[in-house]
């Protein structure tokens, strides 16, 4: 076997396409893109709803209006709310395209992809770009490279997703991320994370249902949601 195989800490850059994702069917219909950055919980939305922040981009304002508009249309996507100004991600590097808007967007988070390649040890380290009908997932592999194609493998039943690998590389630091990231969880946020995680929450269909996993930790479901949503925003999120 050789020493490669064995690496702890792996980089990869994912091109990823799921069903019922607003943001791949919205750039597969209109030119221009999005970046998607953090998860938020406000008080506006349900508890079975999420708001992100993303970024549209394209090469003219007409490109990024008919994109804004396209994702308004879509059955996938909540109310929009447009940002006047940019919402304090220099960074994170300026987006593609010579027209940026940024808006939050509510939405459902059983069609997230994201806590799916979390499950399989993925760890999102960059904002997501999608373009054209594709994700493309900048990650951290906290485990042997070996073992990367079966989790692969796991995300595409689980997520009902085609997955490829764009580019791949050793990282040294990837495994003290995903520490570093697990240690920023309150004693509650890691105990209903991990629950989460045994029962089965994050495969598809799901092992386990919200209201189960709140009788279990004796809390109500708002509770049990609520501190499921911080902590897999302090996982997902590189600036949260």
């Amino acid at each position: 076997m050789s020493e490669q195989a064995n690496v702890v800490g792996t980089r990869l850059t994912l091109e990823l396409w799921h069903p019922n994702c607003w943001a791949i069917e919205s750039t597969t219909e209109a030119e221009g893109g999005i970046l998607a950055y953090a998860i938020y919980n406000t008080p506006k939305t349900t508890s079975e709803s999420v708001n992100g922040l993303f970024t549209a981009y394209g090469d003219s304002e007409a490109a990024v209006e008919s994109l804004i508009e396209t994702v308004r249309q879509s059955p996938h996507a909540g109310s929009v709310l447009e940002l006047q100004e940019r919402f304090g991600r220099a960074t994170q590097g300026s987006p593609p395209g010579s027209v940026v808007r940024e808006f939050f967007l509510e939405y459902d988070p059983r069609d997230m992809v994201c806590p799916v390649l979390l499950e399989h040890g993925f760890v999102h380290s960059a904002p997501v770009r999608i373009e054209g009908g594709r994700e493309y997932w900048d990650v951290c592999f906290a485990g042997n490279r070996r073992d990367i194609e079966a989790s692969l493998d796991g995300v595409r039943e689980d997520a009902d997703a085609e997955v490829s690998v764009s580019r791949i590389t050793a990282s040294e630091t990837a495994e003290c991320e995903h520490e570093e990231r697990t240690h920023t969880l309150t004693t509650t946020q890691r105990e209903v994370f991990e629950l989460a995680r045994a029962r089965g929450y994050y495969q598809w269909p799901r092992g386990v249902s919200t209201r189960e996993l709140a009788a279990e930790l004796d809390i109500s479901k708002t509770t049990m949601l609520e501190h499921l949503r911080k902590a897999e925003a302090k996982l997902l999120d590189p600036d949260h």
